[in-house]
């Protein structure tokens, strides 16, 4: 019984301490203190990814969405917005600390050169236009065999 009593008890002090902290404004200190934790189980959770997979996002994304969760969570209790110039400082440290060495590989398009290029507009618009006309010749020739 005691346990259930509590919990209003609970409820009630983080009601006031959110109320506290949004009337108060922002602790940038106080943020600044308590978002290494954030980092800290973040840099836990990334030694069981091998440090080759770390530029895959696949690997990582759980623990990814809860170290964002758990600055935001952070930045909210001490009265800040989320995100803030301090909380994507902390961000950034975090993403120089772990993915430094990824780059982007992404791949340059070009668009093919012109012989290969107008052929490919080329049949489909008039092979639409040969089939409308063949189409409309049948329908008009359909009344002459029957």
């Amino acid at each position: 019984m005691e346990m259930r009593s509590g919990r209003p008890q609970l409820f009630w002090l983080l009601l006031l301490c959110d109320a506290c902290a949004h009337v108060c404004g922002c602790n940038e200190t106080r943020m600044l203190e308590r978002l290494p934790r954030c980092g800290k189980t973040f840099a836990e959770r990334m030694r069981d990814v091998a440090v080759w997979k770390w530029c895959d996002l696949s690997q990582f994304i759980v623990f990814y969405e809860s170290f964002t969760n758990c600055t935001e969570e952070e930045t909210i209790v001490v009265g800040c917005y989320w995100p803030n110039p301090l909380a994507q400082g902390f961000i950034t440290g975090v993403h120089r600390q772990f993915f430094s060495n990824c780059t982007v590989n992404r791949a340059h398009w070009e668009d093919p050169p012109d012989e290969v290029l107008i052929p490919l507009i080329a049949v489909p618009v008039l092979l639409t236009v040969a089939m409308a006309g063949l189409v409309v010749w049948r329908s008009k020739r359909a009344d002459q065999l029957l």
